[in-house]
């Protein structure tokens, strides 16, 4: 456990944080859940939704920063295949298994919405 001061609306804090390393399960504290960290925990982008396995979709609403890959070409499980900014960071979107890619349906500049179809797979 480490301890930090934090000053919200000009009051101060003590709060203890505990780092949790791996796919150790977190404790409770002063009798409340906590919630279970995601399998894809040290990714720090979240998983793209995917729709029938054919499909991804954007995870959150954003910007499309670049995009990596056209309809034809063929990807491997992990491979980036754009990035997308959201709340200032960026996200890399990689391809969840091997593929081909038959369309893409956004491109760079363009402003998404979560759930928006992304890229399309054979």
């Amino acid at each position: 456990m480490r301890k930090f001061l934090i000053k919200v609306n000009s009051q101060q804090y003590e709060v203890e944080l505990e780092e949790i390393k791996g796919n150790a399960a977190p404790k409770p504290t002063n009798g409340t859940a906590v919630k279970q960290p995601a399998a894809n925990a040290s990714s720090s982008a979240p998983a793209p939704v995917s729709h029938g396995g054919n499909s991804i979709s954007a995870p959150m609403p954003g910007n499309i920063l670049k995009v990596n890959v056209k309809a034809g070409e063929v990807v491997k499980h992990g491979q980036v295949l754009l990035v997308l900014e959201a709340m200032k960071m960026e996200n890399e979107i990689t391809a969840p298994a091997d593929g081909k890619v038959s369309a893409v349906k956004v491109e760079a500049g363009q402003c998404i919405s979560a759930g928006d179809t992304l890229i399309v797979f054979e």
